[in-house]
């Protein structure tokens, strides 16, 4: 069965990690541009390192691989790699986030990072047509401290940050680690979201929700272990940035037939596709959709729905919601 018409669909992506979209060919090239050692002699040994039983499998080889990301050209490089494959598969709308702590813990500095990224970001939209908003990610693994002092480091850059989210190893790490640094966000105008409820329990994202007050959940699939959680989801509408490939990668899922995300659209929640850490789980955003078709039978309605979703969902101006809306009708 051809799945064409997936490509075709103009979609808009909620939950993809920068860093995540690096792909073993790229990382090999700035390795060698930057004269840095990787544990890795060939593609291969990469690609065959991504097998992973769990989330900390997954985080260990995504900070390695991480620290060939060193001059302002090689965001840009990483970010243009990505928009590139947007194009291709008619991503029309992006909200890109990128964990500056991976790099500044490194000596790179918040500047170098954000300009790499927002030149690319820039570019993208005048030769392709693709918006975007852009998300700064604080690791939960670290210190409530360094959140806050990214935070110090990203004030003179704000106009190109939309929004604050919470990345990284869930378990042990709840969400009211970081109350404090998100009230200080949205004191600057920032918008806020986490991670919550994909290794965690449903009650982080209760606490996402009533501490962080988050706009919207990235993840979230356990919420279905929690009848009153889905009911609040679709009283408030509160979206979910669901990732059905990395759910079956990192081992949330066993297989993909046993996902519940249409069963939560069928529910009524607002649920959302995006790929997560694409390089890493095997798929951009038309491969999601597909393996949704292919798995879970999801229709051409359901699809649509699930698009409609996150353009709603998304920080996008109202102008730009209704043009990706009328390019959905």
């Amino acid at each position: 069965m051809s799945y064409d018409w997936l490509n075709a669909l103009p979609k808009v992506e909620l939950h993809l990690h920068l860093e995540g979209s690096l792909e073993p060919e790229l990382m090999f090239e700035l390795a060698q541009r930057n004269n840095i050692d990787l544990p890795f002699q060939t593609v291969d040994q990469v690609r065959k390192a991504y097998e992973f039983s769990k989330l900390q499998d997954f985080l260990d080889i995504y900070y390695q691989g991480a620290n060939v990301l060193v001059v302002e050209q090689d965001f840009y490089d990483l970010v243009w790699a990505y928009l590139e494959k947007c194009h291709q598969q008619n991503v029309v709308h992006v909200e890109p986030f990128f964990d500056p702590q991976t790099h500044t813990d490194r000596g790179i500095s918040f500047e170098v990072i954000i300009n790499g990224i927002t030149q690319a970001l820039k570019d993208g939209e005048l030769k392709w047509g693709i918006s975007s908003e852009l998300i700064m990610c604080f690791l939960r693994h670290d210190s409530e401290e360094a959140a806050f002092a990214v935070l110090a480091q990203a004030e003179p850059f704000l106009d190109q940050i939309v929004g604050v989210g919470l990345d990284s190893s869930e378990r042990g790490h709840p969400p009211e680690k970081f109350s404090r640094v998100f009230a200080k966000a949205r004191e600057l105008g920032l918008l806020t979201v986490a991670h919550a409820g994909e290794e965690g329990p449903a009650e982080y994202i209760w606490t996402a929700i009533n501490d962080l007050k988050v706009s919207r959940i990235d993840h979230g699939v356990r919420a279905i272990d929690d009848a009153k959680l889905m009911n609040h989801l679709v009283a408030t509408k509160i979206p979910l940035t669901v990732c059905p490939l990395s759910n079956t990668k990192l081992c949330v899922f066993d297989d993909m037939s046993e996902h519940n995300i249409l069963q939560m659209l069928e529910e009524g929640v607002c649920v959302t596709v995006n790929s997560d850490d694409p390089a890493y789980f095997g798929g951009y955003m038309t491969e999601n959709f597909v393996a949704l078709a292919q798995d879970l039978a999801m229709s051409k309605e359901q699809a649509k729905k699930l698009v409609r979703n996150s353009i709603e969902a998304s920080f996008a101006d109202a102008a730009r919601k209704q043009k990706i809306l009328a390019l959905l009708d």
